[in-house]
C-alpha cells in the first residue's frame, strides 16, 4: 500500500470527501487528490492535521517511526474489538 493510500483510507474511514478534508486543511480538493495519488508530497505540519481531522493518529506514529501503518491497523484492530465487547 503507497503512502497517499494510507492517507486515502484514513479519510475514508473518517467518512470525509475529498472536498470535505479540503476545508479542513485549508487546501484544494485537487492538493488533497494529489497527495492521496502520490503525486504530491506530504510536509509534516499537513500529516499531523490530517491524522487529527481524521482521528488516525495510530497511522502518524506508524509513518513516523518508520512502521507499515497496515500492520499497526490490522494487529490492532482485534484488540479494540475485544475490548469494545468487554465494556
Amino acid at each position: 500500500m503507497t503512502f497517499g493510500a494510507v492517507l486515502k483510507a484514513c479519510r475514508e474511514r473518517a467518512g470525509l470527501t475529498q472536498e470535505e478534508i479540503a476545508e479542513k486543511l485549508h487546501r484544494s480538493r485537487s492538493c488533497i487528490s494529489k497527495f492521496e495519488s502520490d503525486k504530491k508530497t506530504l510536509d509534516v505540519t499537513t500529516l499531523i492535521r490530517w491524522t487529527d481531522v481524521t482521528a488516525a493518529k495510530d497511522v502518524a506514529c506508524a509513518i513516523v517511526t518508520g512502521v507499515d501503518p497496515v500492520m499497526i491497523l490490522q494487529q490492532f484492530m482485534p484488540l479494540i474489538g475485544g475490548l469494545i465487547i468487554w465494556i
